[in-house]
């Protein structure tokens, strides 16, 4: 009998030597518009390992309009976001926070959050066989720029203003008590995300990402390790600065651009956590063949497979090609029969 997604994915976490590389496709809706045919033929020939779960929240969370359309959507926090191009996420280019001691008192967190059904998630989650992220995505840094704007919160992170700081901790808060309510449920793992990293290096200082965020970050991990779930984080970027530290925080899986940061690089922390996919979407999935796709999987199977530690996973995303992103999953699984 072959063994389910949950089975499949646990055991590459815990490098128990799984029969493949558990899979997860991510994509973006411009896949559904431009290439719907193919997106849902690799989804049927490469069924996902990893599904997230729904909410199903008794009060919808406030926000307005559709994150991947054109035109205006507004996020749960009041943030709004304008879109030029269909299918992919747009930008803040009005940032609610002017100044932290006049404006952060006025923002709402968004407490339907925590109307979300236990019983229905949990009844969800018994009726699948993949292994099962939670529902929710704690997002500091991002969220502060969202509210702020990246230029001006690089600033305050500098300065740190202790009105910013008060408003960090309850924003922590907040995300703290979300984790610990999903904790509650029978999901499989918890999640986080920021983008970390620029092209070539960490966004700010790694001192400073070790004083203000990496004790964010281990209260995360805490509360899923203390419930009994794995962790799983996303950051694009040039990361490698920080690796230590989310092994050291025993962090489970984390999704980055290891070609971004070389992939024999991160050689070194193969075997202490597992790579969360992925192949890089910059080049190979948008300008390269399916050969180079290949030969990018075979590239990661040898510095980074330790009997496990690795998720077969890529993103369909602006500008990539259907038949570059089929060949990451065949060759994830060729990988498998021929080191059987």
């Amino acid at each position: 009998m072959s063994p389910t997604g949950r089975e499949l994915v646990g055991q590459a976490l815990r490098f128990q030597d799984p029969a493949r590389a558990p899979r997860q496709l991510w994509y973006l809706p411009w896949a559904e518009i431009h290439y719907p045919d193919a997106l849902h033929r690799i989804q049927e020939t490469f069924p996902a390992d990893i599904v997230s779960a729904p909410g199903f929240y008794r009060d919808p969370l406030p926000s307005r309009g559709c994150a991947t359309g054109i035109g205006a959507y507004t996020d749960e926090f009041g943030c709004e976001f304008i879109n030029i191009q269909e299918g992919v996420i747009g930008e803040v280019k009005h940032p609610r926070i002017r100044d932290w001691d006049n404006d952060a008192g006025a923002v709402r967190f968004p407490v339907e959050h925590f109307t979300m059904d236990r019983e229905k998630i949990n009844a969800w989650c018994a009726s699948r066989d993949e292994f099962v992220v939670a529902g929710c995505c704690p997002r500091p840094f991002e969220q502060l720029q969202f509210l702020r704007g990246s230029a001006d919160l690089y600033v305050d992170l500098m300065l740190r203003p202790e009105s910013m700081l008060a408003f960090m901790r309850a924003l922590h808060e907040f995300y703290c008590r979300l984790m610990e309510e999903w904790a509650k449920t029978e999901v499989d793992a918890l999640t986080f995300m920021d983008d970390w990293g620029s092209q070539r290096s960490l966004l700010i200082c790694p001192d400073l990402w070790r004083e203000l965020f990496k004790p964010m970050y281990r209260d995360y991990i805490e509360i899923a390790h203390s419930a009994g779930k794995a962790i799983f984080m996303h950051s694009d970027g040039h990361i490698l600065d920080i690796f230590p530290d989310l092994v050291e925080l025993g962090l489970d899986a984390v999704n980055s651009q290891v070609f971004c940061m070389g992939v024999d690089n991160l050689a070194p922390f193969a075997g202490q956590i597992t790579f969360w996919g992925e192949i890089d979407r910059q080049g190979i999935l948008s300008q390269g063949m399916p050969g180079d796709a290949r030969e990018a999987v075979r590239q990661v199977y040898r510095h980074l497979w330790k009997k496990g530690g690795c998720i077969a996973q890529c993103e369909f995303g602006p500008g990539a090609r259907p038949e570059t992103v089929e060949a990451v999953f065949s060759e994830w699984d060729a990988v498998a029969a021929r080191s059987s």
